[in-house]
């Protein structure tokens, strides 16, 4: 049996890796769904109905369903059921269903607070806007979306700090990252059995990854303190 100064560096090997795997879907998820995010809140105020209508329903199955049955169905239903196993059965293609499935449900908590946010930016200050001769494109992107951004910061880094510790639901597809490398070393790994201080070393890599993302945040927080609401 190995000793603990020998299984110290096959372990955090095996937890940087992991966490690298996390890190890539954090941040594959945000470069999908913050966008996203917007698209699908400017079809929930849509004026047409079958748009917002689809919008919101899309919004409210999404918020209301746990992400874990999410991807287990954005995963297992083209095969199972369509009998096309698009993701195929590797790594990588677990990795991208897991990225379908957190982009598209992030966008849809991402676009209740984008809606938020744009619907408290008082009328008057678009009204002003249209007075001054501002197409609706510019009171969007001069006055609106200024505003919008001091208004979303808060819950949006609530948000984002949240997915840092939702990323381990993907190890229910078998997504190998840091909380599966954690935890192949109670069931047996790299000659390394029954080993449980592993896994306690994967929540100091969730706390360091989010205190970081904490002090960034404030950071921006302050930054925007010249917008005053």
């Amino acid at each position: 049996m190995l000793s603990f100064s020998e299984q110290l560096p096959i372990v955090f090997n095996s937890l940087n890796v992991g966490f690298l795997q996390t890190l890539k879907l954090f941040l594959v998820t945000l470069a999908g769904s913050i966008p996203l995010g917007l698209i699908i809140s400017f079809g929930s105020m849509s004026r047409f109905k079958p748009i917002s209508a689809f919008s919101k329903t899309l919004v409210w199955v999404v918020r209301g369903t746990p992400l874990m049955i999410q991807l287990l169905i954005v995963y297992y239903f083209p095969g199972l059921v369509l009998h096309n196993p698009i993701w195929g059965g590797d790594e990588s293609g677990r990795f991208f269903a897991a990225a379908v499935a957190f982009i598209l449900n992030y966008a849809c908590y991402f676009s209740e607070i984008y809606r938020g946010g744009i619907q408290g930016v008082p009328l008057g200050q678009q009204e002003a806007g249209q007075v001054l001769g501002l197409s609706k494109t510019q009171i969007f992107f001069k006055i609106t979306l200024l505003q919008m951004i001091k208004r979303i910061v808060p819950p949006m880094s609530n948000e984002i700090i949240t997915l840092v510790k939702d990323t381990s639901l993907a190890r229910i597809i078998a997504l190998q990252e840091i909380i599966w490398a954690g935890q192949s070393f109670m069931k047996g790994s790299q000659g390394i059995s029954g080993q449980i201080w592993p896994l306690f070393f994967t929540g100091v890599y969730y706390l360091v990854f989010s205190g970081i993302l904490t002090v960034l945040f404030n950071k921006v927080e302050k930054k925007l303190d010249y917008f005053k609401t």
